[in-house]
This record gives structure tokens, C-alpha cells and sequence, in this order.
């Protein structure tokens, strides 16, 4: 995707130039992305442009999108079916003071106050894209395993046709809802479990390499029991022990 098929979406020359602006300091890759580091435009006409004009983020997240798909299409591993990875995570865009657009949307989790995203993203080869996002409006609403439920049921058929879907997430997306789901869709997922899990035979996963533990392996001076465990009549393979 070139950068002026982006420029074009703007809808004044001003805003094209703000927009140059900002590719200006992702490309450079120096590790200062914050508008105060520009040398072209002002910290507060990037602030403007991205909070305040009314270009068409509809039309460049579409641009955006039909561009990754062809370039993720384009990618041929060599022999079986190409593997897509879908990472999916919870995290925190920090938020100090008083914002009121996002009012209902500012929660606080784990220490943290802010807007709570569920992000998934796609991996394949050496590429690892964010795709699509949901907010997280905190305890009482919608759960973090049943945003990205939502997000791995949008992911476009192209993809999902040509490749082979692995789901990989954290303990928020452990859940037995989250596992079934899945399954029914027919993808592959590994996830963290709370240690705390009840098992479908009456136990907790916390002492369960006591008696399902099959082997063990040694990583970086830790070593891991290696074991199944079985929720809801699906079985599952497991790390539950770090010493």
C-alpha cells in the first residue's frame, strides 16, 4: 500500500500534510512516534487532526485492510496449508485526568485506569498485524473472552478458507465458553488456565500434574510438567507447574 493511496482519503491539503507528518515519525523507526517529536508539524496540529478533523476512518481502516489481505494472501509456505496465527489480548491504553467522550468507556483494571482493549492480531511468516479491536467497558459487561469471541467470528472468510487458524491467547481467554467456541468453529487454540480451573472429573488444575503428569522439560533453568486435563469432556495439553 503506498502512502498516497492513504494522503488521497484526506479531505484538505493540510490534513494530507498532518497525515504525512505522522507516517514521518513511524517510519523513521527511532522509537519516538509521539507527535512532539515531529520536525515538520506541531504537537498540536497533530492532536487536531487526529482528535478533531472529520476524515473518514471508516474508509482508511477499509483501505488498510484490503491491503493486508493481499499481502498476507500472497504469503506460500512451502508444503502443507499455511499456518495463521490469531493472537488475541487484553491490553491497557493508560488515561490521567478527565475525558469526557470517553466517559463510559474509561474503566479501571488490574491498578490500571484507562481504555481496556481487546486486540487481536494476525501472524504469519514474519508479520505480526493488529486487525480489529473492541473495547472493554469493565466488570458487569460484556467479557474480554466474549469480545474476542466476537473478534475471531469477523476474521474474513479468505483467510479463514485458505489458511489453518491457531487461537492463541492469555488466562483471560481461558474460559470453557472460549474453548468451545472455538472448537465449533474448527480452529486450533492454546491458552492459559487459572490454576484454580475445575476439572471435569470433580478436581482443581492446581494439583493435577500429581497425578496426569506424563513428562517434563527443562527451559532456561525452569523446569515444567508437561500433562492433560479435561474440561467439559474436551481435553487439553498444559504447563499448570513452573518450579
Amino acid at each position: 500500500m503506498r502512502v498516497y493511496t492513504l494522503s488521497s482519503l484526506m479531505p484538505t491539503q493540510y490534513q494530507k500534510d498532518n497525515l504525512e507528518a505522522m507516517f514521518g515519525l513511524f517510519l523513521e523507526a527511532q522509537g519516538h512516534p509521539l507527535p512532539e517529536h515531529s520536525q515538520t508539524k506541531s504537537a498540536s496540529a497533530l492532536s487536531r487532526f487526529l482528535n478533531q478533523y472529520r476524515w473518514s476512518t471508516r474508509d482508511v481502516i477499509r483501505t488498510v485492510r484490503h491491503y493486508i489481505l493481499q499481502q498476507v494472501l500472497s504469503y506460500c509456505s512451502k508444503g502443507r496449508r499455511p499456518c495463521l496465527q490469531v493472537i488475541i489480548d487484553l491490553t491497557t491504553l493508560e488515561k490521567c485526568g478527565k475525558f469526557k467522550e470517553l466517559e463510559h468507556l474509561i474503566s479501571v483494571y488490574n491498578g490500571k485506569r484507562g481504555l481496556h482493549l481487546v486486540v487481536l492480531y494476525l501472524v504469519v511468516g514474519r508479520w505480526r498485524i493488529p486487525w480489529s479491536f473492541r473495547v472493554w467497558r469493565g466488570k458487569d459487561t460484556t467479557s474480554p473472552a466474549q469480545l474476542g469471541l466476537k473478534l475471531v467470528k469477523c476474521l474474513p472468510l479468505k483467510l479463514t478458507r485458505y489458511f489453518s487458524v491457531m487461537i492463541l491467547a492469555d488466562t483471560a481467554f481461558g474460559s470453557a465458553e472460549f474453548l468451545h467456541e472455538i472448537r465449533k468453529l474448527k480452529y486450533h487454540a492454546v491458552t492459559g488456565v487459572r490454576c484454580d480451573t475445575a476439572l471435569a472429573v470433580k478436581l482443581r488444575l492446581s494439583p493435577v500434574n500429581r497425578w496426569t503428569n506424563f513428562g517434563t522439560f527443562t527451559s532456561k533453568g525452569s523446569t515444567s510438567a508437561l500433562c492433560w486435563f479435561e474440561i467439559s469432556c474436551l481435553c487439553y495439553v498444559v504447563l499448570p507447574q513452573t518450579r
